[in-house]
């Protein structure tokens, strides 16, 4: 078995296109998560090229080095526990992005601000702003549930950051809707 890494793989729709994708290429998959693949057999040197080839035109891309790696990995384990997780958001996230990529959160927050030009909060925020968005969009939760939801201290702070992320308040975004959400690959 080997383990393949995928970038920008980070919702589940993405793992069913580079399903489909290893499935049309012929590969045998074991196993398929947010950013990652196992494989029953190494990929030849053709077999890879082939498969990077198909998966650039989809958006995506093996990821080879262990710093791309590693920041992808910090990306995707953020990305879960704003976007994926059904429960309230309260966590410590230095200690789970230690425990989850095996690194002090000291390098890891060093090398995504090099890497990313933003700090790893920042990014996180970012998300967390992206859900926030997303449920303004659906309106089925108040602003205090989303906040609670979310994991901010009230309704308020949720605003006040919300409106420095976005320029716009809660209440502004959820009357013009338009075109105001991102891809998350793209925050």
């Amino acid at each position: 078995m080997t383990k393949l890494f995928i970038k920008n793989m980070v919702c589940n729709r993405c793992i069913m296109v580079v399903q489909n994708e290893l499935d049309k290429l012929g590969f045998k998959v074991v196993n398929i998560n947010l950013g990652e693949v196992a494989l029953e057999n190494e990929p030849t040197l053709e077999e890879k090229k082939r498969l990077d080839k198909a998966l650039i035109q989809l958006g995506f891309e093996i990821i080879d080095d262990k710093k791309s790696l590693i920041i992808e990995k910090i990306k995707n384990t953020i990305i879960s526990l704003v976007h994926h997780q059904d429960n309230e958001l309260k966590i410590n996230l230095s200690e789970e992005l230690s425990s989850k990529i095996h690194h002090d959160y000291n390098y890891l927050s060093n090398l995504f601000s090099e890497v990313e030009g933003i700090t790893i909060e920042k990014y996180f925020i970012a998300q967390k702003i992206e859900k926030v968005k997303e449920l303004l969009v659906y309106d089925e939760l108040s602003l205090s549930e989303i906040a609670l939801r979310l994991n901010y201290s009230s309704a308020a702070y949720l605003s006040n950051q919300f409106k420095k992320v976005t320029g716009l308040t809660p209440s502004h975004f959820k009357k013009i809707k338009e075109d105001k959400r991102k891809p998350l690959d793209k925050v």
